[in-house]
């Protein structure tokens, strides 16, 4: 059954000819509605069917609670057989971004179903019961990066496609201009964090190990009781000392203040869902002390944590007595008005750095900060050198080079610099995505320790209450082929390649060793394959971009995200212009198509405004590299003619200009569509090569040309009035479509397409 509710034919026959298109959330599922007739009508001509699986996190949480809900209530469990779906050699997804769900999203989206009729249970934060712990299981296997583990079947091959990269030198973007003066700096720990305590093995054979808390008294407890290893594997333990970081946290606090920077903290906690929302709450405690100090006992009752920010505290006290709320509010002020200076997601409606967990993501913070002179907002609207708080100093260096550098040698030129290719090692949940289930904030003093079936001890930390301390993996077969795509990619595009991996580093040096291990079995003759920590890789790297020079950059899981913004945002702009595709290990395809983190202001216009500035570029991109892996893989000549016109219309898209304006009344997502429509059947029309295809588009562009105004004006009218989609996480999918398709001129012109 598909995500759209229709059966299909699962057969590997059948699926050589399918693309299967997630439906997700939020901005991306808007878009959604408006290109995918257009999808279907074109993708018909070549005998591909377009099928989609709905993923969103409302989707996610029904399918978890079946025994829950009336029969007509009950959805696929799609994202379980899309993870099997990406095992199999006809895979073929093109997935877009959706929500990595912190705590306040899951419990917002969990109040949203109950009032649309879901008996769900609520989210129980200290559960107690048995029913309490079985919900709060389910509820936690969709928390944060949930949906990425499981797709992602194959590692990373992301890069500017010619395109966007030829437009943004001939149209830059903004850049701020850098001054060697600025204040603006990294802040990292160097002791006590990740990094510093990370223990590193590999193991000899097939095994199964426990994770175990010992505490002072010698009594154990079992927190994970089973861990399937496979032969080659590389495991990792480490611990984030909570004295430490606290200590660390007051510090920069304090050194903030004093040199007049703004206080910022940028961590993942959206991805990293147990250690970092901790990590945050800690920040949070540190700075607001007296408040939750001296309202303690309010605090414990209403089941206030630090770890969910600010905003959930201020929408938590709104049942209190006004009095009290009052006092609660008076306190916070006074509090903010003494502490550092303070970094600002949205000024204008008071909304701090230590508002919400999930608005500080580092990958979408630190790039915008250092696009724009190194400076973030304060609270009087205006931008100001800041300190940038990254606790965990794995890859804190990245950032404090690159805002070096920039102090240095001024911004980066658009028009000149270099482009800087990721290939990513996440196969088979490589690294911390597969470190959620290992992740515990310590209950006791004692020793954390991972124990194999011989009752062998393999790592090993002495903890402290309130430490926090993970395990990751990551696969040997995973490793191998993140080494042969490198390879390959750097063979293809005749790049120089780097691995950013240090040998002082444990989990680095297991790496290593695998890699010379692995080298000798490829063709690299003649190729510039370099081996350097993160912060020599970075200087390296900024280099040669300064120079108008490419770098492949070979990374981690972790760091693939981080350089996969970074770069792309000074480079094109935004990182929704990537083409980001999934080489699966099986032999199909995953194509990822851009960064959602700016989704919800998105969706907060439209609904205002009915004016929708989402770029589906990505998902154009994406689509492309999707018809091209079902040409090469099933010879499907059909599919390869779509892929090039595709590209063709794109680049036409581009150069003429026609992304969404940010301006209601203007060009929006939906007139996008349009015009790729447009561009793409007249490219489809002039196809030479193919009569049959050229016949069936010539008319479908000719009648787009002719009522090129009137859809124009039928799209652009609509705008200016709110409008109701019947919800944010489980919109009325008649009311979105509706919302989203408002030019029936251009309707019927796809209908008579497919009829």
């Amino acid at each position: 059954m598909g995500g759209d509710g229709t059966a299909y034919d699962e057969g590997p026959t059948a699926m050589m000819s399918r693309i299967v298109y997630t439906y997700t959330d939020e901005a991306p599922a808007l878009a959604t509605e408006s290109l995918l007739p257009v999808i279907d009508a074109f993708a018909g001509a070549a005998g591909v069917e377009v099928v989609t699986r709905d993923i969103s996190l409302a989707a996610r949480i029904l399918a978890v609670f079946p025994d829950h809900l009336t029969e007509d209530q009950r959805v696929d469990d799609a994202l379980a057989e899309l993870g099997e779906l990406a095992k199999t050699p006809e895979a073929n997804i093109i997935k877009l971004p959706n929500i990595s769900a912190s705590i306040p999203q899951v419990k917002a989206a969990i109040r949203e179903l109950q009032a649309a009729g879901y008996t769900i249970p609520d989210y129980p934060d200290e559960p107690s019961t048995d029913a309490e712990h079985d919900a709060r299981a389910r509820y936690d296997t969709i928390k944060g990066s949930a949906v990425n583990p499981v797709l992602r079947e194959g590692n990373s091959d992301r890069r500017a496609p010619a395109a966007v990269k030829s437009y943004a030198r001939k149209y830059p973007h903004r850049m701020g201009e850098w001054s060697s003066d600025s204040r603006s700096h990294v802040a990292t720990m160097e002791d006590g964090d990740f990094r510093s305590t990370e223990a590193s093995v590999t193991v000899d054979a097939d095994d199964d190990v426990r994770i175990e808390h010992v505490d002072e008294a010698g009594e154990v407890t079992v927190l994970k009781r089973s861990t399937p290893l496979e032969a080659g594997e590389i495991i990792d333990a480490a611990v984030m000392r909570r004295r430490a970081l606290v200590d660390f946290l007051a510090r920069q606090a304090e050194d903030a203040r004093e040199q007049g920077v703004l206080f910022s903290i940028h961590l993942k906690a959206t991805m990293m869902k147990v250690s970092d929302p901790i990590i945050f709450g800690h920040a949070v405690r540190t700075l607001f002390a007296p408040v939750f100090d001296a309202h303690a006992e309010t605090f414990a009752r209403l089941g206030i944590s630090p770890n969910d920010g600010l905003a959930s505290l201020e929408a938590a006290i709104e049942g209190l007595p006004e009095q009290e709320q009052q006092a609660i509010r008076a306190d916070l002020d006074r509090t903010l008005a003494e502490a550092p200076p303070m970094a600002y997601v949205d000024s204008s409606r008071g909304i701090t750095n230590l508002h919400n967990p999930n608005d500080i993501i580092i990958d979408a913070s630190m790039p915008p900060m250092i696009r724009d002179s190194g400076k973030m907002w304060n609270a009087d609207d205006a931008q100001q050198d800041a300190k940038a708080i990254i606790p965990d100093s794995s890859y804190a260096a990245l950032y404090g080079e690159t805002i070096d550098f920039c102090r240095t040698h001024g911004a980066f030129d658009p028009t000149t610099m270099g482009s800087v290719p990721n290939v990513g090692l996440m196969a088979r949940k490589a690294e911390e995505y597969g470190s959620h289930d290992k992740t515990f904030e310590v209950p006791a003093d004692g020793t954390m320790r991972v124990v194999d079936q011989a009752g062998q001890t393999l790592l090993e930390h002495e903890v402290e209450a309130g430490d926090i301390w993970r395990m990751c993996q990551t696969k040997d077969d995973a490793i191998r082929d993140w080494i042969k795509l490198a390879v390959n990619r750097a063979r293809a595009s005749d790049t120089p390649a780097i691995f950013w991996l240090d040998r002082d580093r444990p989990h680095d040096a297991q790496l290593i060793a695998k890699l010379e291990e692995e080298l000798p079995a490829h063709d690299t003759d003649g190729l510039e394959l370099d081996v350097l920590p993160v912060a020599e890789a970075t200087r390296r790297t900024l280099e040669r971009a300064k120079a108008g020079q490419d770098t492949i950059s070979v990374t981690g899981n972790v760091l693939r995200d981080y350089l996969t913004d970074l770069f792309p945002i000074l480079e094109v702009g935004t990182s929704a212009k990537m083409l980001s595709i999934v080489p699966l290990m099986n032999g199909g395809g995953l194509f990822e198509t851009g960064a959602g983190g700016s989704a919800p202001k998105h969706v907060q216009q439209l609904l205002k405004e009915n004016h929708l500035r989402w770029d589906s570029l990505g998902e154009f991109l994406a689509l492309a590299a999707s018809f091209e892996h079902l040409a090469e893989r099933f010879d499907n000549d059909d599919a390869q003619v779509l892929a090039d016109t595709l590209d063709a219309a794109t680049a036409r898209f581009l150069e003429d200009g026609r992304s969404p304006s940010r301006k209601v009344g203007e060009l929006d997502n939906r007139g996008s569509h349009f015009y790729l429509a447009l561009y793409w059947a007249q490219e489809l029309a002039g196809q030479s090569t193919d009569a049959k295809v050229a016949e069936r588009f010539t008319p479908l562009a000719e009648e787009l040309a002719e009522s090129e105004a009137v859809i124009l004006d039928e799209l652009n009218v609509v705008q200016g009035e709110p409008v109701d989609i019947g919800g944010y996480y489980w919109p009325d999918r008649s009311k979105t479509v509706e919302v989203m398709r408002p030019s029936p001129t251009f309707n019927a012109a796809l209908e008579r397409l497919t009829g």
